[in-house]
Formats: structure tokens, C-alpha cells, sequence
């Protein structure tokens, strides 16, 4: 749909009888909005407040918590707004700026997640040579790839879509994602391929890497004693339960939203609210229980709290 200024304006249709639960909807999802702030925060500033916790483990973990605080603010203030609107739509320059975003913070997820499985493969399998592997540069360098290379990779991908047909304005959808291209009219055979090209290169390698550092891991840990295996346990679990968690939303929004399965609305809104909910509130829960040296320190906040 066009107006007066020619901007395209596309109307995002995945709302299940908004008119009815718009206000439920808008206080659950505030709700949940909150929490990832808070959770997600409330790990980081002791990671930056604690020195023992200034380790390239530690570290990763909060730029991988602050990646979820990201990618929530990309998606919940407009989903918000929207619940309370009368029309929910989007225009197309935003639509693409915000699966940009989106897909630029869920490739670094996977970059991340391969820097800290690297992390742990050094301290576990190669310790005597871990300091001077994972030196500050080192983990500044990682950090930096994790967001700048999908970054650079997705600005490609945004211009094929800059100047496209439209033969619908209606997205099947609550946000701006791979629903996107359900609109074009033509998919260029090069858009194909790119695409391809990106998921294989900053998602399932990574994740193959990965696989292959905890085989590694796993292998050394059952030729040692049961200190090193309850240490690899403690240090290695978290990860492997959120990239599990991760690779299977991923591959949902992938399969299901680019192949077009053809699932009910009702189906469809309650797997992509999994998408931007468990995953954000998920990280949190599991680095704060499962991480020795952060658990013991929010249990002490949380005690100081209690006693004010």
C-alpha cells in the first residue's frame, strides 16, 4: 500500500484476534519485556562489577546476554506499539531495517556461541598454553567479528531487497523476518544463493565447529580424572543447553517461515512468540543457575536485598 509520499507501507497480519485480547496481549508482553531487561542485565553488571569474573568466559557470556537485550529491543517496542494500534503496519525501509538487525544479532549469536565453545576448548584441552591464547586481544578481536562480519554480510542482502516488486503487502507475520521475501514477486537466483551462502558460512559452520570443539572436549574429559569432568560439566553444559535451544528456533524460523509450511495463524503466533520469548528469558536463567562463580554472586545480591 502506498500514500501520498510514495513510502510502501506493509501491514503485518500475524495477530490473532487482536481486537479482542490487545490489552492482554499488550501486559504479558510488556511483562516478558521487562524481565529479559532486568535478567539479562542484572548478569551483566555483576560480570563487569566482579573482578574474578573478568575471564574471556565471563566475558562472552555477557556479550551474548547483552545480544539478547538487542535483539528484545529490536522486536518488543514496536510489538507494542502495534497491540495497541488500530492498524499494524510497518513501512518497507523499516521492515528491512529491522530484519537486518534481527538477523545481523541472531548470526552473532552463533558466532558468539562458537568463540565461547573455542574458549572452553583451550582452557579444558590445552591449559598450560590457555593464557597466552586467550589473551585480552584475542577476546576483543572475537567480539568484534561476532558482530561485524554479519553486519557486513547482511548490508549485501538488504540492498538486493532495496529496489523490489511487491505482489502483496501483507506479511504473514508480527515482525519483520524471513516473511519478507513472501511479498516479493521474484526471487533473484542470486538472492538464493547469498542467502545460502550466508547461513552456511555464520551459522552451521560455526555450529559445526562447535560440535567439533565439545567432541574434543568430551574425549579428553573421559580419559581424565573427575575433577577435570566435573569442571568441564559445570563450565560446558550452559552453552551446549542454549545452543540447542538457539539452533532449534533458528531452524524454525528458517524452514518453517522460508519454505512456507502452510501452519494455522494461531500455530504460527505462538511458535514465533517462543522465538522472541524463551530464547531472551532462557540465557539468563540458565548462565545464573548453572555458572558456579555467577550463581554465588547473585545469591549473595540477592541476600544483601533481603536484609535492606
Amino acid at each position: 500500500m502506498d500514500d501520498t509520499s510514495n513510502v510502501t507501507y506493509i501491514a503485518l497480519d500475524g495477530f490473532v484476534e487482536l481486537h479482542k485480547y490487545r490489552y492482554l496481549y499488550f501486559v504479558i508482553m510488556f511483562t516478558v519485556y521487562v524481565l529479559i531487561l532486568c535478567c539479562n542485565s542484572a548478569i551483566v553488571c555483576l560480570i563487569v562489577i566482579h573482578q574474578n569474573l573478568h575471564e574471556p568466559m565471563y566475558v562472552f557470556i555477557a556479550a551474548l546476554l547483552i545480544n539478547s537485550i538487542l535483539y528484545s529491543t529490536n522486536i518488543y517496542p514496536k510489538l507494542l506499539i502495534d497491540f495497541l494500534s488500530e492498524k499494524q503496519v510497518i513501512s518497507y525501509s523499516a521492515c528491512l531495517f529491522q530484519a537486518f538487525i534481527n538477523y545481523t544479532l541472531v548470526f552473532a549469536e552463533f558466532l558468539l556461541l562458537a568463540a565461547m565453545s573455542y574458549d572452553r576448548y583451550v582452557s579444558i584441552c590445552k591449559p598450560l598454553q590457555y593464557p597466552t591464547i586467550m589473551r585480552k586481544t584475542t577476546v576483543s578481536i572475537f567480539l568484534l567479528l561476532a558482530w561485524i562480519l554479519p553486519a557486513c554480510g547482511l548490508t549485501l542482502n538488504s540492498a538486493f531487497n532495496s529496489n523490489i516488486k511487491f505482489c502483496n503487502f501483507i506479511l504473514k507475520g508480527i515482525f519483520c523476518n524471513n516473511s519478507i521475501y513472501k511479498i516479493q514477486c521474484v526471487i533473484s537466483r542470486a538472492q538464493l544463493v547469498y542467502g545460502a551462502a550466508m547461513f552456511l558460512s555464520i551459522a552451521l559452520f560455526p555450529t559445526l565447529f562447535i560440535l567439533f570443539t565439545y567432541t574434543r572436549i568430551l574425549v579428553i574429559c573421559y580419559q581424565s580424572c573427575k575433577t577435570v569432568r566435573r569442571k568441564a560439566a559445570q563450565t560446558c553444559l550452559p552453552h551446549l543447553l542454549v545452543l540447542i535451544n538457539f539452533f532449534c528456533l533458528v531452524i524454525y524460523d528458517v524452514v518453517i517461515v522460508r519454505l512456507e509450511f502452510d501452519f494455522p495463524k494461531t500455530a504460527h503466533l505462538i511458535m514465533t512468540l517462543q522465538v522472541i520469548v524463551y530464547h531472551p528469558l532462557l540465557n539468563p536463567v540458565i548462565y545464573g543457575l548453572k555458572m558456579k562463580e555467577i550463581s554465588k554472586h547473585l545469591e549473595s545480591l540477592m541476600s544483601q536485598v533481603k536484609t535492606h
